[in-house]
């Protein structure tokens, strides 16, 4: 098995990789360190890697918080999705790629990072340890489609997304990401609270009138502390969908520390303001452009398909409380 390790090459995150090259030298294994040239890189790196390489194990170790993870694993698989597409025109090569599939892996070390909030959903886990991440076993995780794009954590809709996109802008700033997440939440409380969007859960349309917000989720968590959906689970095949109708401003107030917390779901402030649902694929849509703001990526258009994609992402995760 190779490990090549992903890091962030912007040069405000570089010093902060002495420890992993530290690590590095401790831990003796087969390994190259690759540094990405900007945004996206890592994942255009692993798509031409397993290409070029379709013979090698190697597991692909994302270093650093949401960004670096998500383009590993959007990396990893958009080329499985290739392979799948590949094999269903060339019969004779759908054993082969089948192999090749399983032969790439990925894993995480959160080093370098602003946000963790993929990793909150492995508790008792060290994700900070090259030795307890060589130690790993590999778990088939899920990851959300969202047109040509993917989310291995939560897609925001509405109000949400306007939080996370000024926030994204503040913690480019140099701002914690929860101070930048807590005066996204006050811009977008003045900005956005009235959004016209058709919400379609497994072809049941949720959404009437105005909407204030909507996450679909595969964590729990988004903005380091806000507890958007505590019944997700990231290997059940399922999107966690939860939509905040239209209501006043004071209401908004009181239901944001429940929605912190994780107890807006089934809350009295809640109800009939609150929809929560289950799916496997979800499409929103509106008359106007929209964004769409998943594990870092803004997306901007009308349209989106939205699909579960079960156990698509083999992890590597680390033993529970190093056991």
């Amino acid at each position: 098995m190779k490990y090549i390790y992903i890091t962030n090459g912007r040069a405000d995150k570089v010093p902060q990789y002495q420890e992993l090259y530290d690590q590095l030298k401790e831990t003796p294994h087969p390994h190259e360190v690759y540094t990405t040239l900007g945004e996206g890189d890592a994942t255009r790196f692993v798509r031409l890697y397993c290409d070029l390489h379709p013979e090698e194990e190697v597991c692909f170790v994302a270093c650093g918080g949401n960004g670096v993870i998500i383009e590993v694993a959007t990396g990893l698989v958009g080329y499985s999705e290739y392979l799948a597409s590949y094999s269903q025109k060339a019969t004779a090569f759908n054993s082969e790629s089948k192999k090749q599939k399983s032969k790439f892996t990925m894993a995480i070390l959160y080093i370098g990072g602003t946000t963790k909030d993929f990793l909150i959903n492995f508790p008792g886990r060290n994700f900070f340890s090259v030795k307890e991440m060589l130690a790993g076993t590999v778990t088939p995780v899920d990851i959300i489609r969202v047109n040509d794009s993917y989310s291995l954590n939560v897609c925001n809709i509405g109000f949400n997304s306007k939080v996370a996109s000024r926030a994204n802008e503040l913690v480019a700033k140099g701002k914690t990401a929860h101070e930048a997440y807590t005066r996204g939440v006050v811009n977008a409380i003045l900005t956005s609270r009235f959004n016209r969007i058709k919400i379609t859960v497994d072809g049941e349309r949720i959404t009437r009138g105005h909407m204030v917000l909507c996450t679909l989720a595969n964590g729990r968590r988004v903005g380091g502390e806000f507890n958007c959906a505590p019944n997700a689970k990231i290997d059940d095949g399922l999107i966690d969908v939860c939509l905040f109708r239209g209501m006043s401003l004071l209401r908004l107030l009181m239901l944001i520390p429940l929605y912190r917390s994780g107890e807006h779901i089934g809350s009295r402030l809640g109800k009939n303001k609150i929809i929560y649902r289950q799916a496997r694929e979800v499409e929103v849509s509106s008359k106007d452009l929209i964004d769409v703001y998943l594990d870092g990526e803004l997306l901007t258009g009308s349209r989106f398909e939205v699909k579960i994609l079960p156990g698509a992402v083999p992890l590597r995760l680390p033993p529970v409380n190093g056991q």
